[in-house]
């Protein structure tokens, strides 16, 4: 499991007793675009979004401090909410959340990201210094559900690239999530359901991460990360063998399933990786990259044939 990957880093690297909790994020408040309603609203917002997501215990694993997960938030308030007539919505406010997480590269002082996206379609009520509450059944607010939501898909994530199928516990608190939003009369805003958002949704982040069909990319979050990056210092040629592979691999998944949001949310934190790491691959290697990349990823492919260079 992930703690097994982990505990062998820290063997390498050196120990530390302290234990702290899983997340180690950065997170801001950005309220430049409202301009109608008072902006001291939000004064706390900031400091309480921080505490909830880094104080917060997300699992059942004690995370020494070095091991926490790393990333960042950025919370932009939009506006105020209107009805159907455009009417303001007293109390509840529109708004965008770009998150970004990675994790280390073993052997390295090197990061790789793992999660980085944009979800646009956040609308939430808030009262200047509400508290941020979570619970696994019952929904209190929208901005909470929607935050709580991520950190289960990057914990997913994360866990998955030290263990085959290791955040398979962390996909399903996320399952969970969704489904609690879905049977709540007082959920606002959209992406908490399968026909919207164009198949990009959070609704659809984790129908992926669970659905059978996609196995591919659970293998790839695995392999990638923990069989070839992970061994990258010791053996680059091997890391790149192993990469380019299970990358080949994927592919079938989008040959069958093509534009799926898993391959949108791995393109959008690999790709430019993807580049680096076969700038030092054999021309064979380049080729072969360069043509399943430029598969998967049609309006990158530009990018990509400049390996052959």
């Amino acid at each position: 499991m992930r703690k097994l990957g982990i505990l062998i880093f820290l063997l390498v690297f050196g120990l530390s007793s302290l234990a702290a909790q899983e997340l180690n994020f950065t997170v801001k408040v950005n309220i430049q675009r409202l301009l109608t309603a008072d902006p001291a609203v939000f004064n706390g917002l900031e400091q309480s979004l921080k505490e909830f997501v880094n104080s917060s215990k997300w699992t059942e694993d004690e995370f020494r401090p070095e091991e926490r997960i790393k990333g960042n938030i950025l919370l932009t308030i939009n506006g105020e909410a209107t009805d159907k007539s455009q009417k303001t919505i007293p109390n509840v406010y529109t708004a965008e959340l770009a998150i970004q997480a990675s994790r280390p590269i073993f052997g390295s002082n090197k990061e790789t990201t793992l999660f980085n996206f944009i979800d646009r379609e956040i609308t939430f009520k808030y009262e200047q210094f509400q508290p941020l509450q979570f619970s696994k059944t019952l929904f209190n607010d929208n901005l909470s559900q929607v935050v709580a939501f991520y950190i289960h898909i990057i914990l997913g994530m994360d866990y998955d690239s030290f263990a085959l199928n290791g955040g398979s516990d962390h996909f399903q608190a996320a399952q969970n999530i969704v489904n609690v939003a879905q049977s709540a009369a007082a959920v606002q805003g959209r992406g908490w359901s399968s026909i919207e958002g164009n198949n990009r949704n959070r609704f659809w982040i984790v129908e992926n991460w669970l659905s059978p069909r996609m196995k591919p990319m659970r293998e790839l979050q695995y392999v990638y990360h923990r069989l070839g990056l992970d061994q990258m210092s010791q053996d680059p040629a091997k890391g790149r063998s192993i990469i380019s592979k299970t990358l080949e691999n994927a592919r079938k998944s989008f040959d069958t399933y093509p534009n799926t949001i898993l391959m949108q949310l791995f393109l959008s934190a690999k790709s430019k990786e993807i580049m680096e790491i076969f700038r030092m691959g054999t021309p064979d290697e380049k080729d072969r990259v360069a043509d399943v990349m430029s598969r998967i990823d049609p309006t990158n492919a530009n990018n990509y044939r400049q390996l052959r260079q």
